[in-house]
């Protein structure tokens, strides 16, 4: 359902046909590390993975409404996202 790689997402490590929704956390214009949670259409926990030191997070889901939650120092923001089968979906979270 998830997935994360050490160091960051890349575009050359996108599965071809999977849903993907990827993204970065920011503060003021600046890459934050922390966390981001994916959560379903009813608001419950369905993954967590951290960002890396870019402030970069990528998850494989199922096609749907998604709310990421962006958990760093000092500070939450959740951003809707609506996934398509096998696209990309980008998001930018600044908190």
């Amino acid at each position: 359902m998830c997935g994360a790689k050490a160091g960051g997402p890349d575009a050359a490590t996108i599965k071809p046909g999977e849903t993907t929704i990827q993204g970065s956390v920011t503060r003021d214009g600046q890459p934050v590390t922390g966390y981001v949670r994916l959560l379903d259409s009813t608001g419950e926990f369905t993954a967590e993975v951290p960002t890396s030191a870019t402030g970069q997070f990528r998850f494989y889901a199922a096609e749907g409404t998604w709310t990421l939650r962006a958990l760093v120092p000092g500070a939450t923001a959740d951003r809707t996202v609506v996934a398509q089968q096998g696209g990309l979906a980008e998001v930018a979270i600044a908190v």
